[in-house]
């Protein structure tokens, strides 16, 4: 299709172009005027016990610990993790995000710390979940340690480094805008180019039916008188 022909096409379905302009007008409204949510974040560390050697328990931070706070996170993050966390009352979007020293590809998870994150429509409930998560999260810990027959005096603890903030969040509105626009630039096009060739296909095929008619019916050959009617 050449340019020219594509300006035409658009201007006969000039109609379907401003349906789209009506809706990425509406789909920018939205965008300048988001559903309000907040982001609450907490960050426990999974600590070891305290020894005459290491009386500092931050200070002993072992890869060990980050291993067993990953496999905790790992059953929170399987299917009935996730059903367990449903029925403490958790619901919406939720991150628990370990501290690693690797890739993407090849993490490595060297510091027992986790970053757990929750949205919410409100910022209480916000906290709130983040709050059951590190509680479930610190129960499995001590189930772990408890099916092991670990004394009380060797045992990890949970300690809570940054309590639960919620935070408004707030998007990027021009690229929400351009991306808006663009979305309904290219979509009105496609469709008004569809709506041309669909339209332009079935007035072709009526015109061909019309002229096919008569002529159909002029050529059609002269039947041969019954022989009852000759009598």
């Amino acid at each position: 299709m050449s340019p020219g022909e594509l300006v035409r096409a658009l201007r006969r379905r000039w109609y379907v172009l401003i349906v789209a302009a009506v809706l990425t007008a509406a789909g920018a409204v939205q965008v300048l005027h988001p559903t309000q949510t907040y982001l609450s974040t907490a960050i426990v560390v999974l600590k070891p016990p305290v020894t005459a050697n290491q009386p500092n328990q931050l200070a002993n931070l072992q890869p060990p610990l980050a291993a067993v706070s990953y496999a905790a996170v790992q059953q929170l993050e399987s299917p009935a993790g996730a059903a367990e966390l449903r029925a403490a009352g958790v619901s919406g979007t939720y991150r628990l995000i370990p501290r690693n020293s690797g890739t993407s590809v090849t993490p490595r998870y060297l510091i027992p710390s986790l970053q757990i994150q929750a949205e919410q429509d409100r910022p209480v409930a916000a906290d709130t979940a983040v709050r059951k998560i590190i509680e479930i999260y610190t129960k499995h810990l001590t189930d772990l340690q408890t099916q092991q027959g670990v004394p009380d005096s060797a045992r990890m603890s949970v300690t809570l480094l940054v309590p639960p903030t919620a935070v408004v969040q707030t998007g990027t509105k021009s690229r929400g805008l351009a991306g808006a626009a663009l979305l309904g630039g290219v979509g009105g096009v496609v469709a008004a180019l569809w709506t041309d060739r669909l339209l332009t296909r079935r007035s072709r095929r009526r015109r061909t039916a019309a002229d096919a008619g008569p002529v159909g019916r002029a050529e059609e050959p002269e039947r041969a008188p019954l022989v009852g009617a000759a009598r």
